[in-house]
Formats: structure tokens, C-alpha cells, sequence
């Protein structure tokens, strides 16, 4: 078919890596798996700053069938658009943090000036015959600045982590340009049925549209598909990770520190976000209301340190630190140790044998998008004695993995309930519910993600 000869060029705030993922995080790995299947052009930021910045020279690389294009920022465009708007503004509001939120004008000015430049340098390289798919929080007005600069091609775009309700996003200042802007993508994809039905709630009630049958949304003379399409993961190749001789190693390591006592995991960035301290006052209770298991259960939690020049972050390590310093203090005995935290960072191979050592990953967000190590998790078991997923039930994961123990991770109670329950779960019903979990993990990819936005961008028709 014709159609399936376009060519894909991808757009996100960071490039790379296509070759062996290593740490990177889902958005890359996603966008890695479909670049390396079909080739194209993969364009965004260098993670660099010079005196240049976005009119810097382009560095381009190429692997395979796929170019990978990058320029520069300045200091000042990094401030205003990746630390201020983007991780100050944007970031906390998304995820139901309007009491971390900041807003101020400069750094609303910057983030679109950075949209409209990197959206003027990719149009000297696309033509109205490619396939152009923007990613994430960091370029909203990315498509409607291509459009300024002569684009008539499809344009998709894809929101990796959450949409907050119209009452909670009109409190951004610039909440309707924002929007209005994202009317220009053709397809706008979302992890999750709730949060499309945000978006198209901000369109309705706050710009006066109307939605209409086949997903779509009109506002003015603007339609756009507005579709649930949850990311997933390569789960045979993270399967196969779980089995290298890296995760091996691994795997055995953490099964001699914790001597054979029942292994807790979680893995997650520092990011307040991520549910750590409820998580970790849920594994106090645990060792309050069920004495039996002081001694024969350890928690790991890795947690990379993540915008460490932002002060909410740093004061959640902090306070993550000290809490843990109190429990360890509270419980702890010459030979045993509850909590041990790493804020280094492991590679995916590593990440899948501490995975299959661990009979429990505690995933408990506040809030999340997805969350891909709830599938990590599940990819990685040994099917003769799978391991018990915990999953917050505001992850998007929640959707797909309704075989994991679902908690409110607000709920201090709940969390050491469910880890009773996990630490005491047959090893049947383990089975069980992991193997319906594998279902979906192994169905759901990030290549049936790919598939499908594509798919949906590609059947739209082209412009009159």
C-alpha cells in the first residue's frame, strides 16, 4: 500500500538511544522500537546548550534506515522551557499538583518561542507527504507552529502522562491557547479512556465545542480524533532481558542480600509523583500490624534522581531519607535491615533480575500516565513462581492489569494490607493472576501502541 511508504518522523524533547536501550525510559524505548521497524527521522533536543541554541547548527545521525537530528537550546531557553514551564508549570498541573504548581510569563513566552523554533528548523526537513508524530508535555503547540510554517501533512501527537480535569487545567493562565493550539494534530493520542475524556471535557465546556461520533472533537472549524491508546513494552525482548547473564547476576545479588527473606521492589524516578513516601509509610505499617513478618521481608527502592535543580524534588529525597532512616531506626537488627534505597540508576537487563528476585513490586503513583513498570514487572517473572504486582489504582496501568492487587495509595492501611496479601499469596493464585496479566502485557506492546496511533493518523484524509 501506498500509504504504508510515508515516512514517520518522530518529534520529542530528547533523541535516542536506537540501538540498546540501556536506562531509557518508556517514551524512548517506545519511539526506538517503531523507528528501528519502519526508519525515518527522529528530531528534538541535543541535551546541550550553547550561545546558539535553537538557531545552532543541526547534528545529525544516522542508524539503519533512521536519522536522528538534534540542535541545541540556550541556557535561557532550557530554564524557561524544560525547568520552568514545562517541569514547574505544566508537569505538576497534568498530574493533579496544582498546589506544586508555578506559573509565570516568561517562562510561558520561552516554552512557546522554543515551540515555534524547533517546529520552523523540522519544516526545512519534512515534506506534506510524511508521517510527523509529536510527543509529550514538552511541545503542545508544536503542530500548530508547523502549520504556521506551510505543513498540510498528518500530524499526530501523543500525551505520555496524565490530562487533568477542565477545573484543575483552566487553572493554567494560558489553559485556552494551549488547547486551541493542540486542535491542530490530527489524531492526539492518551494513555487513558479518563483522560481523553478530559480533554475533550476542556474542549466542550470551556471553549464552547462538541464532541462527535468516531472519537472526534470540534472546536470552531477544527476537528481533531481525540483516542485512549495505551503504550506498552517490548515484552518478549524484556523477557529475554530477565534471562541474560547481566539479569542473572543481578537476580543472584539480590537474592543474597535479602538471605532468602521475601524481596519488595519498587522503581521509579524521584518524583513526587510517584507515591514513594506513602509507599514507604504502607511498608511501616506492615511491619506495625504484622509483627511475624519484622525480619523475614526487605524493601528496595531504587529511585534515580530526577530535576534534582528543582526544590520539590530535593526536598522529597530528603524527607524519603529521613523517613526510611526512622523505619530502619524503628525495626531494624543486627542482621537485618528493612529499607535500602538506591537513587543510581540500573540498565533494563539489570532492572529485570531484581524484577524476578522480587516476590512484590509495590507501583503506587499518585498519579501516573501509564507507568511501564507494572509490565516490566509482569514481563520479567519466572512463570514456576511469579512474583505479586501492587498497582496503584491511578496508574494508568490500572486499565489493563486488573489481576494486580489495587490499592489507594493514599491509604497507609490498604498498602500494608495488600502486602500481607502478597507476601502471603499461594503460589496458584500467584500463577494465576500473573499468567492473565502476561496476557495483556504480551498483546498490548509497543509495537500494537505504534500500530495503532499510525494506523488511526494514517486513515485520516488529506487536506483539500
Amino acid at each position: 500500500m501506498a500509504e504504508k511508504q510515508r515516512r514517520l518522523v518522530v518529534v520529542s524533547n530528547r533523541v535516542g538511544p536506537l540501538k540498546d536501550e540501556g536506562k531509557a525510559g518508556g517514551l524512548a524505548v517506545g519511539l526506538a522500537d517503531a523507528l528501528r521497524r519502519r526508519g525515518g527521522l527522529w528530531f528534538g533536543w541535543s541535551g546541550e546548550t550553547s550561545e546558539d541554541g535553537t538557531d545552532s547548527p543541526e547534528q545529525t545521525e544516522i542508524y539503519d534506515h533512521t536519522a536522528m537530528t538534534t540542535i541545541d537550546m540556550t541556557e535561557e531557553e532550557l530554564d524557561g522551557f524544560y525547568l520552568g514551564y514545562a517541569n514547574r508549570s505544566l508537569w505538576p498541573l497534568l498530574h493533579y499538583r496544582l498546589d506544586l504548581a508555578e506559573f509565570d510569563d516568561q517562562s510561558d513566552r520561552i516554552y512557546r518561542r522554543v515551540n515555534r523554533r524547533f517546529a520552523e528548523r523540522l519544516s526545512a526537513l519534512v515534506d506534506d507527504e510524511d508521517l510527523v508524530w509529536i510527543h509529550d508535555y514538552h511541545f503542545f503547540y508544536f503542530g500548530d507552529e508547523l502549520r504556521r510554517c506551510g505543513f498540510k501533512g498528518r500530524i499526530g501527537f501523543f500525551l505520555h502522562i496524565p490530562f487533568c480535569p477542565p477545573e484543575v487545567f483552566s487553572a493554567l493562565p494560558s489553559s485556552h491557547d494551549l488547547v486551541k493550539a493542540m486542535l491542530a494534530y490530527d489524531v492526539i493520542g492518551f494513555q487513558t479512556e479518563t483522560d481523553r475524556r478530559n480533554f475533550c471535557a476542556f474542549c466542550v465546556h470551556e471553549l464552547g465545542g462538541e464532541e462527535l461520533d468516531g472519537g472526534r472533537v470540534r472546536v470552531g472549524d477544527r476537528t481533531t480524533i481525540a483516542a485512549a491508546i495505551p503504550i506498552g513494552i517490548d515484552a518478549e525482548g524484556f523477557a529475554r532481558f530477565a534471562l541474560s547473564a547481566e539479569a542473572v547476576e543481578h537476580e543472584e545479588m539480590v537474592r543474597d542480600i535479602s538471605r532468602h527473606r521475601h524481596q519488595i521492589v519498587g522503581v521509579d524516578r524521584m518524583d513526587y509523583s510517584k507515591g514513594l513516601v506513602q509507599r514507604m509509610k504502607g511498608f511501616e505499617r506492615l511491619l506495625e500490624n504484622h509483627p511475624g513478618e519484622r525480619g523475614n521481608v526487605q524493601f528496595l527502592q531504587v529511585a534515580p534522581l530526577s530535576r534534582s535543580e528543582l526544590n520539590a524534588y530535593a526536598e522529597l529525597r530528603d524527607e524519603l531519607e529521613q523517613l526510611a532512616g526512622r523505619i530502619n531506626g524503628r525495626f531494624a537488627r543486627l542482621d537485618w535491615t528493612p529499607i535500602q534505597i538506591m537513587t543510581r540508576g540500573f540498565t533494563r537487563r539489570a532492572l529485570a533480575g531484581i524484577y524476578r528476585a522480587a516476590r512484590v513490586c509495590m507501583v503506587t503513583p499518585l498519579r501516573d500516565g501509564m507507568n511501564l513498570v507494572a509490565k516490566e514487572y509482569v514481563a520479567a517473572q519466572n512463570p514456576d513462581d511469579p512474583g505479586v504486582l501492587i498497582l496503584s489504582r491511578f496508574a494508568g496501568a490500572r486499565a489493563e492489569l486488573e489481576d494486580a492487587l489495587i490499592v489507594n495509595p493514599f491509604s497507609t492501611d490498604e498498602i500494608a494490607e495488600a502486602l500481607e496479601t502478597a507476601l502471603t499469596m499461594p503460589l496458584e493464585e500467584r500463577q494465576r493472576r500473573w499468567e492473565r496479566m502476561r496476557e495483556r502485557v504480551f498483546t498490548g506492546t509497543a509495537e500494537a501502541w505504534c500500530n495503532e496511533f499510525l494506523d488511526l493518523l494514517e486513515s485520516v484524509p488529506d487536506a483539500a
